[in-house]
């Protein structure tokens, strides 16, 4: 639905929201030339104090801010004219940048007599059990506390291997991940438009009920200000992401959150097209990176995906990667296409031995440890039914 189309005066599943994940991208943080904005990050603070404390008879709502702006506040402190493009030296500015993005936020909510605790994540720490277990429970107590989340990928540490590529991903498992009622993704754009903004006959699509609803759409891959990664292909991959897992999403920019956050019509509302799933089944779909791979014959294949049963040796005909027990893999067919992915219960230099074998055959040569599923059904995710 295009914004010429209408929409309702307001979102009613936006205003009932108690617990919201909030992203902000680094455009609407920091100048152009690298560094904070403090009156941007202040003017973004003043809205979401606003809803933590309620007006009214309205309760105040729980809000988790996933914020990028790490790389982009160390850029000029450290004398760089631009992000720069290899790893170590955008590890060193994350490094500076996180340390002054943390104590604007600070500061900032202190105003409101609120306390900030910082949160930092790769994909190795949420998709494996232990780890996502942990970080739901620090930022379900930070919460509890009355603390504001800060959120932000660990780009001190992270490999390009573990690393979730943008923070609009990055906040669509956020939100599955506290079992939030929304996601709303702010940046330097107003909305999603059925074309280049710039252009004119352009509209701003109000809503979006399902996939079907962006055929034709043509989406723009790089955001304007050249200091962050993402762009508007990212955002709406992210709303798809967390549409899917049953958290409903606005696209709006950071100017318009006030009015975004009463449910206003602003920005790009996409409905919910899913139920919440599993949490580390959401992870390990859109946040694990694949350590290696195992390929399946095609009876392993039937089973895995259209009987959903767990892999067995005897259905693998091929290993390769290195990777130890409790690595996400991805699960190939004959044609190399990846079809499921999971955590393996083997080291990678274990499984040759075991590849088209009955687990009982291999529990009475190497022993009843191996009389289990190479990857079990609860820890595996079908890509493509």
């Amino acid at each position: 639905m295009s914004e010429r189309d209408g929409a309702a005066a307001v979102r009613d599943e936006v205003v009932a929201a108690r617990r919201i994940v909030v992203k902000v991208g680094s455009s609407s943080l920091t100048t152009a030339a690298g560094g904070l904005d403090a009156d941007r990050v202040d003017a973004l603070v003043d809205v979401l104090a606003k809803f933590l404390e309620g007006a009214g008879d309205a309760e105040g709502k729980e809000i988790v801010l996933v914020s990028s702006g790490a790389i982009a506040a160390g850029l000029a402190p450290l004398g760089l004219e631009k992000r720069p493009r290899d790893l170590a030296r955008q590890q060193a500015a994350a490094s500076v940048g996180q340390g002054l993005l943390v104590a604007r936020y600070t500061a900032s909510f202190a105003r409101y007599g609120r306390r900030v605790g910082q949160v930092l994540l790769t994909t190795d720490d949420t998709s494996r059990r232990a780890h996502y277990r942990n970080a739901t429970r620090t930022l379900d107590q930070l919460l509890a506390m009355g603390a504001v989340p800060i959120v932000n990928e660990n780009d001190t540490v992270a490999t390009d291997e573990i690393r979730f590529g943008d923070n609009d991903r990055l906040a669509a498992l956020v939100a599955h991940l506290v079992r939030a009622d929304l996601l709303v993704l702010l940046s330097d754009v107003d909305g999603l438009y059925d074309g280049d903004p710039r252009t004119p006959g352009t509209s701003r699509i109000a809503e979006v009920t399902g996939p079907k609803d962006l055929d034709g759409v043509s989406i723009g891959s790089a955001g304007r200000s050249g200091v962050g990664t993402g762009g508007m292909v990212t955002k709406v991959e992210a709303a798809r992401i967390a549409a899917a897992a049953g958290v409903p999403v606005v696209l709006t920019s950071a100017s318009r959150a006030g009015d975004a956050l009463l449910g206003r019509p602003t920005g790009t509302y996409f409905h919910r097209t899913g139920r919440r799933s599993a949490d580390r089944l959401l992870w390990l779909a859109h946040a694990s990176a694949p350590r290696g791979a195992l390929t399946l014959d095609d009876g392993a294949v039937r089973a895995v995906v259209e009987r959903r049963t767990s892999l067995l040796p005897a259905g693998i005909s091929a290993v390769e990667g290195e990777f130890t027990a409790g690595d996400p893999v991805e699960l190939r067919d004959t044609e190399g296409r990846a079809v499921a992915r999971g955590l393996v219960n083997f080291d990678a230099k274990e499984i040759p031995r075991l590849l088209g074998r009955s687990t009982r055959e291999l529990a009475r040569e190497l022993g009843p440890a191996y009389e289990r599923e190479v990857v079990h059904r609860d820890d595996l995710v079908v890509l493509h039914p």
